[in-house]
């Protein structure tokens, strides 16, 4: 998790990303997430080589991470906060909050190649050269 700026304002917050400053890369693609039904989860999937960026910019949803030997859950819910994915890190986004939107700052275009999307897979991937 790594905190962002935070301006505080009587007349409102604002909180800024810079890149290779507050995320450790260039960014290169932004996307979100948002209209997500309830009980719906997103990723399911891990990058070769990107590096990502998730803040919860409105309500809240939980991000897994699964490097192969351990599993980890976070809880996203703060515009202020964001959390570093690494590449070979197996992510899933579940229990989305009713109006909540995900933003996703991204080290690189989108590549289908840099997609692992079977476990499987990325468990070979991760433990053999």
């Amino acid at each position: 998790m790594l905190d962002l700026p935070k301006v505080h304002d009587p007349r409102g917050n604002l909180t800024f990303i810079e890149s290779n400053r507050h995320v450790p890369f260039p960014i290169q693609r932004v996307y979100y997430l948002y209209d997500v039904p309830g009980g719906s989860d997103r990723g399911g999937h891990a990058h070769k080589g990107l590096q990502q960026f998730i803040i919860a910019m409105s309500g809240s949803f939980d991000v897994v991470l699964d490097d192969g030997r351990d599993k980890k859950r976070v809880h996203l819910s703060r515009s202020y906060n964001g959390l570093y994915l690494c590449p070979m890190i197996w992510r899933e986004l579940d229990n989305f909050s009713s109006g909540s939107v995900c933003m996703v700052l991204a080290s690189a275009p989108f590549d289908e190649s840099d997609y692992i999307r079977d476990y499987a897979q990325f468990m070979r991937a991760r433990w053999c050269p």
